[in-house]
């Protein structure tokens, strides 16, 4: 079990990190232009704010492991309160399999944290 935690939550980090870092480092414009339809209803600050959340929730996966377990459960928690928003957004804007795919990560997340804060601590 302890072996597929990891693997989740190197998953999540690698999708976070990615995808965080391209929320920060690209114009609002492109992004939207690069099909992520939900940066429409935040100004810039706000979607760099979210990339950065995205970063630090990656680094939390993964980084506090090695100096204070506890991170990476509380990491994971936040990143189900995360994907929670991101379905709603997603759902006013009736973009359905983006809202699986927040489900799925969530789900993810959830195992993370179940995992981390239970049986399987650090």
């Amino acid at each position: 079990m302890n072996v597929l935690l990891w693997i989740l939550a190197d998953v999540l980090a690698a999708i976070f990190l990615a995808v965080g870092l391209m929320a920060v480092l690209r114009p609002k414009e492109k992004l939207a232009a690069a099909g992520m339809g939900w940066v429409e209803g935040f100004n810039p600050a706000a979607v760099k704010a979210i990339g950065a959340l995205e970063v630090l929730a990656a680094v939390g996966l993964t980084l506090p492991a090695l100096v204070a377990g506890i991170l990476v459960p509380l990491a994971a928690t936040g990143l189900i309160a995360f994907m929670v928003g991101a379905a709603i957004t997603h759902a006013r804007k009736k973009e359905t399999p983006m809202i699986v795919l927040n489900l799925v990560l969530l789900a993810m997340a959830a195992v993370v944290a179940w995992g981390r804060f239970g049986p399987h601590s650090f």
